[in-house]
């Protein structure tokens, strides 16, 4: 078996099973602590409250908007991009079409690959500089969060380099920065991409059933 048989067969499979077994864990654990007893009569739906909480919070309050535009466009630029480029750059839904699903849908031509990887790019590297110059996200920021960020930064070059398909070395680079990056996901903050969810849900569920709109 090549090198590249190696890292895109066993260890692939093998990068997944942690990352789906630590992402379950961790959720399972969450989900396995008490829940608070309720003694008052709800005044209205807790799961209304809920979903109301997750899209209202995924757009700022307009009382904020100014203080918080910076990130917000950054943050979107980031995600929305990394979305895109795992779902519909042309590698990757040959991939999933034959490694996952047995199935694909048509990609993005190689145009809109560059132009998101780049406005992907951009907004990481914004994201990371306001981690770096604003005084409250330095105090709040530790290894763990310029591990993730620099981990997925070195996953989106590597994958940008392979795109070429000049030399095999670079998707094995490629393919062993995802196995890490995979790894890596469950037991560190990137979990909150899964998370956050939750935790949205969950506070706007405790309002929502006493009538609190947040």
């Amino acid at each position: 078996m090549t090198v590249l048989g190696v890292v895109e067969g066993p260890l692939w499979y093998a990068a997944a099973a942690i990352f789906l077994v630590g992402g379950l864990w961790r959720i399972g654990g969450m989900l396995a602590l008490p829940a608070r007893v309720e003694l008052s009569e709800p005044r209205a739906s807790a799961a209304a409250g809920a979903v109301r909480s997750i899209l209202q919070h995924s757009l700022p309050r307009p009382e904020f908007a100014r203080r918080t535009a910076f990130h917000v466009v950054a943050g979107y630029m980031f995600h929305l991009g990394l979305f895109a480029l795992l779902l519909f750059a042309a590698p990757h839904v040959a991939f999933i079409k034959e490694r996952l699903l047995g199935f694909g849908w048509a990609p993005m031509p190689r145009w809109a690959f560059i132009v998101t990887a780049e406005v992907a790019f951009l907004g990481l590297m914004l994201l990371w500089l306001r981690r770096l110059l604003d005084p409250v996200m330095q105090r709040i920021s530790d290894a763990d969060d310029h591990a993730g960020l620099w981990l997925t930064c070195l996953v989106m070059l590597t994958g940008c380099f392979a795109l070429q398909e000049t030399d095999e070395s670079m998707r094995i680079l490629h393919m062993l920065s995802v196995e890490a990056w995979l790894v890596y996901f469950p037991f560190s903050r990137l979990m909150h991409a899964v998370l956050f969810l939750f935790s949205r849900g969950y506070t706007g569920a405790a309002y929502g059933r006493r009538g609190v709109v947040l």
